[in-house]
């Protein structure tokens, strides 16, 4: 199939001002029409509209809260002990939920999502497509594609209701260190029984732990597996940081609510960062800084950064909006995209296969014939994996 006449955005270097895409499930090639070759396969005409990326939602809980349900669809949040590393998100994600289907419409094409932030240590998040099957297991981009950590007053919140631990920041951070440093050390003692075994110096083989076992590829030299921090004040993104730099991980900092106020300082670290969501009150106490000129501020000090709906906070479909609000905010727009195509791919790990219109990365993209960042337009025609989920050029 073909899309011509189409300015695009490719999110991977220079734009095309009137290019086309071939694709099947993956793009075969792009390129300007000066060089187009017709051929007998279906073309799609987008004259005088642009293609941009699918978007990605880098940080939401789609499938885990089910739409218009309350306890039967509640599946985020085992808040039942503060560590639970081992639990799966895709155990949970239900690929029936009808916001799957308002994701793709508006062109948001894949998302990270998994649990919630009761717990210390809450479980494994994945990146899956929002179109494409009734299975979750068809879906998965990467899974699992990180550990969720949370700090803060929802941890706090949700154990001193029931008066366990933790009720401070003090244990909530203790948790975490303790689980990561038995992973750690099972980890070794792993390595050391695989290094000496069938030799006169065999050591035993540690007990299995489904805890240990989940977070050992936090460890791995070569790839490891994400640590995403839950953390809205100042304290607990210092806190996060602090953690993370003691056991070497490769950490991203979800939310950051007051990533403006210590933007200078937080620029020493360079941290990966998802902000959101960017609609909603200021709702709780950590959430005091909260404003939309929090991307621009920190944007303004190099700091990379993609923008989430945390869905359902913010309802996925409104994705694009909230990138919008941004750059009501004092962002450029040209940021606000890349917060929600190119950057969140790369911060998840998954620039490889989408986050950009180049070929042999995931036919995902959408059509638009005006401004996506505008509160009036939808898309006119969607495509994930190259199958059509909208199409209005008829």
């Amino acid at each position: 199939m073909v899309v011509k006449n189409v300015k695009i955005i490719t999110m991977s270097g220079e734009n095309i001002e009137n290019g086309f895409v071939r694709f099947n499930e993956v793009f075969t090639e792009t390129g300007s029409m000066s060089g187009y070759v017709k051929t007998d396969e279906i073309e799609l005409d987008g004259a005088g509209m642009t293609l941009y990326p699918g978007f990605i939602d880098a940080h939401c809980h789609l499938g885990m809260w089910s739409d218009a349900l309350c306890f039967e669809g509640d599946d985020g949040n085992e808040d039942t002990d503060p560590s639970m590393p081992h639990l799966r998100a895709i155990d949970s994600i239900n690929a029936m939920d009808r916001c799957f289907e308002d994701a793709a419409s508006a062109g948001v094409t894949a998302v990270c999502t998994g649990v919630g932030s009761a717990n210390p240590i809450g479980g494994s998040l994945a990146v899956i497509k929002t179109f494409g099957s009734k299975r979750v297991d068809k879906l998965i981009i990467k899974s699992p594609a990180a550990i969720k950590f949370a700090l803060g007053e929802n941890p706090k919140n949700t154990y001193n209701d029931r008066d366990e631990t933790p009720v401070t920041r003090m244990a909530t951070a203790a948790i975490i260190r303790e689980q990561l440093a038995k992973a750690l050390r099972y980890k070794e003692d792993l390595d050391e029984y695989y290094r000496t075994k069938g030799t006169d110096d065999e050591v035993s083989k540690p007990d299995f732990d489904a805890k240990c076992e989940a977070l050992m590829p936090l460890f791995d030299t070569k790839k490891p597996l994400q640590a995403h921090f839950h953390c809205h004040r100042a304290d607990d993104i210092f806190t996060a940081v602090r953690i993370a730099k003691e056991f070497k991980l490769d950490y991203v900092l979800i939310h950051c609510t007051d990533g403006g106020v210590i933007a200078e300082e937080l620029a020493e670290d360079s941290p990966k960062v998802v902000l959101g969501p960017v609609f909603g009150d200021r709702g709780k106490p950590e959430l005091k800084n909260h404003s939309i000129t929090t991307p621009a501020v920190m944007n303004g000090y190099g700091i990379e950064f993609a923008i989430c709906t945390d869905h359902p906070e913010t309802p996925i479909q409104y994705l694009p909006l909230t990138a919008a609000l941004a750059v009501r905010g004092g962002l450029d727009r040209e940021t606000a995209l890349r917060a929600i195509t190119v950057n969140a791919a790369k911060i998840l790990g998954v620039y490889d296969r989408i986050g950009s219109v180049e070929a042999g990365k995931d036919a995902d993209f959408s059509l638009f014939s005006g401004d996506p960042l505008s509160v009036y337009e939808t898309p006119e025609l969607v495509c994930v994996n190259g199958k059509i989920v909208v199409n209005k050029l008829k």
